[in-house]
């Protein structure tokens, strides 16, 4: 039985009613000659959602990315390192002398893994560095992820894949040349790393990498195009920035540039952030009305509930619509 048929067979109600309604909207969406941008918040590469969400890339379901910058980074380090990982499945039962041993052990836990500090962390800073110093010599300044597809381009790293590189999202988005923007990238491993090497001097700038206000004004050209020809959708996973910055495109070409262009036309998040009074990420979807960014027709979707179980079954649903 295919996925698709066994959700149709068996999630008939609550959170389980709505990944099929949410999956056959974006169905819905594409079969209308519509784009859809997603936004990774949490630990989603870590979680090694790129198994599904890279096949989606390939096969033209997905049109952009918005994801913070620890996302960004930790699918490439997944797919240099991945043989030094280390998962920890008893991770809610260890002391704090059990942390401090995975410490000193150079690994850097994400719930129930560890990222391996000198074969992915450092590894990556050693090649991103001179990616940072070349642009920083000629003068030149990238967006996050466009380092990300420099780094990629390198032979050291191509000669280093240690997972099926069809299972990196990051991977098959550089294949496509899609947009991806890093709002709060600052909030990052390999952002801190930078800025460690500008304090001592091996950097001179810190415009060598293209700020937040940068990437929305980059963010709002991609809008403005798409939209004019093209329904957008919005598939949200996970709370924060990743969501909150690219949602704001719209009122912002709407209301502070007074540019007529659509409202989002399909709005989903997974989240584990119960909706709540005071909770921006467990807002309902209507709110976002009064804010101008969806309006009373946006079909719009709230799944409450972990999206390392949801993203791909959804994901693999919208494969075989």
């Amino acid at each position: 039985m295919k996925i698709r048929d066994f959700m149709r067979r068996h999630f008939k109600h609550f959170n389980a009613a709505v990944c099929v309604d949410a999956a056959e909207g974006w169905c819905n969406l594409l079969n209308s000659g519509g784009k859809m941008l997603v936004t990774l918040a949490g630990a989603m590469s870590t979680a090694e959602l790129g198994i599904s969400l890279a096949e989606m890339i390939r096969q033209d379901k997905v049109h952009a990315i918005s994801c913070t910058g620890a996302n960004l980074e930790e699918d490439i380090f997944n797919l240099i390192a991945h043989t030094h990982y280390e998962r920890i499945p008893h991770y809610r039962s260890l002391s704090k002398e059990d942390e401090t041993a995975l410490l000193n052990k150079g690994m850097n836990r994400v719930t129930d893994t560890c990222i391996p500090e000198d074969t992915a962390i450092r590894r990556i800073e050693t090649e991103i560095l001179t990616l940072w110093q070349k642009a920083d010599r000629a003068g030149k300044s990238y967006f996050p992820y466009e380092f990300m597809y420099q780094l990629l381009d390198l032979p050291s790293i191509q000669q280093s894949f240690e997972i099926n590189p069809k299972d990196s999202w990051l991977l098959a988005a550089k294949e496509k040349n899609l947009p991806i923007i890093t709002p709060g990238w600052e909030d990052s491993t390999l952002a801190n790393i930078f800025v460690s090497h500008v304090v001592v001097k091996d950097l001179t700038r810190f415009d060598i990498v293209k700020s937040g206000v940068e990437q929305m004004a980059f963010f709002i050209d991609w809008y403005r195009s798409l939209s004019a020809h093209s329904p957008i959708g919005f598939f949200q996973i996970g709370g924060g920035i990743a969501g909150d910055f690219p949602i704001c495109a719209v009122p912002l070409l709407r209301q502070d540039l007074e540019e007529d262009v659509p409202h989002w036309s399909y709005f989903c998040q997974i989240s584990d952030s119960i909706t709540s009074f005071g909770s921006y990420s467990g807002a309902v979807p209507s709110e976002k009305i009064t804010w101008g960014k969806i309006n009373e027709e946006t079909p719009s979707f709230v799944i409450e509930s972990d999206a390392s179980i949801v993203a791909p079954l959804i994901f693999q649903y919208v494969l075989e619509g």
